[in-house]
């Protein structure tokens, strides 16, 4: 399955449009990756259990809408957007949701 950001695929056609595809992923952060990734807010630096978690949603996310596309017979999904929202439901803790959309479509050749 080809994921592309933009509206085409450089040298081939779009055949067929099956229209909006998307993927969901959320996921918790738990008391320790937060109060660590607060700590490295504060000393400066990078957050990895963050980011090693921001990566999985990603993948997450970019794999159930590629399942989807490829459920309606694409080959392809062009016009990728990945949205990135943390909130925390309740007052009870981080969550952290990525959300993957985009057009479904069958390229040529």
């Amino acid at each position: 399955m080809l994921l592309v950001t933009t509206d085409s695929v450089e040298g081939r056609r779009i055949a067929r449009y099956f229209g909006l595809v998307s993927g969901e992923a959320i996921l918790g952060a738990n008391i320790f990756k937060d109060l660590f990734a607060g700590i490295r807010d504060i000393v400066g630096g990078r957050s990895g259990a963050y980011e090693q978690e921001l990566a999985k949603a990603r993948q997450i996310a970019l794999g159930e809408m590629s399942a989807q596309a490829q459920a309606l017979g694409a080959n392809a999904v062009v016009g990728i957007d990945l949205d990135f929202e943390t909130f925390s439901p309740g007052g009870t803790g981080g969550m952290m949701m990525v959300i993957a959309s985009g057009t479904a479509v069958l390229l040529d050749g």
